[in-house]
């Protein structure tokens, strides 16, 4: 029973962070980020979605318009929730969680935000440099609807290729 409610006290919270558009809080630098990824990971894999981790911290501008680029698109917000569970992995002074960046490539070598696709299982098939995904001060919403369209489940499903 616990956890049961733990993971959906978690899918409640990780759904709140992805849509949230108070962005002074988006990364929690105390945040036991490994575990709460292999929760992220294990919700993902419950409700055939894969992980969107967004590196970054709450110091980083970028980070802060990419995340209410999304959440104030009505169809970007609702590609990512159909598609992902989002999970904002913080990089600042008070924690820089080396081991994770280690672990997936160190992707704060292209910036922040940086964007580490997961699957179901919790490899990660993709990292995202975000300046592909600019324009001018911002970010370019078709880019973005790419993006999250070329690196969904859908995308990757064998059975979408039969024949092709």
């Amino acid at each position: 029973m616990k956890g049961i409610l733990f993971t959906l006290g978690l899918f409640i919270f990780l759904q709140a962070q992805s849509q949230s558009t108070d962005t002074a809080h988006l990364y929690n630098p105390k945040a036991d980020a490994e575990k709460e990824i292999a929760a992220a990971v294990k919700l993902a894999k419950s409700t055939d979605k894969y992980v969107l981790i967004q590196g970054g911290g709450n110091w980083c501008s970028w980070c802060k318009r990419f995340s209410i680029t999304v959440a104030n698109d009505a169809k970007l917000d609702s590609i990512v929730n159909a598609d992902f569970v989002v999970y904002h992995l913080n990089y600042s002074e008070e924690n820089k969680n080396q081991k994770l960046f280690a672990k997936y490539g160190y992707p704060q070598r292209f910036g922040f935000p940086v964007f580490i696709v997961l699957d179901e299982n919790g490899n990660r098939i993709h990292t995202q440099n975000s300046v592909y995904l600019e324009e001018g001060k911002g970010y370019n919403k078709e880019k973005i609807a790419d993006f999250f369209t070329a690196w969904s489940p859908a995308a990757l499903d064998p059975k979408n290729y039969n024949g092709k």
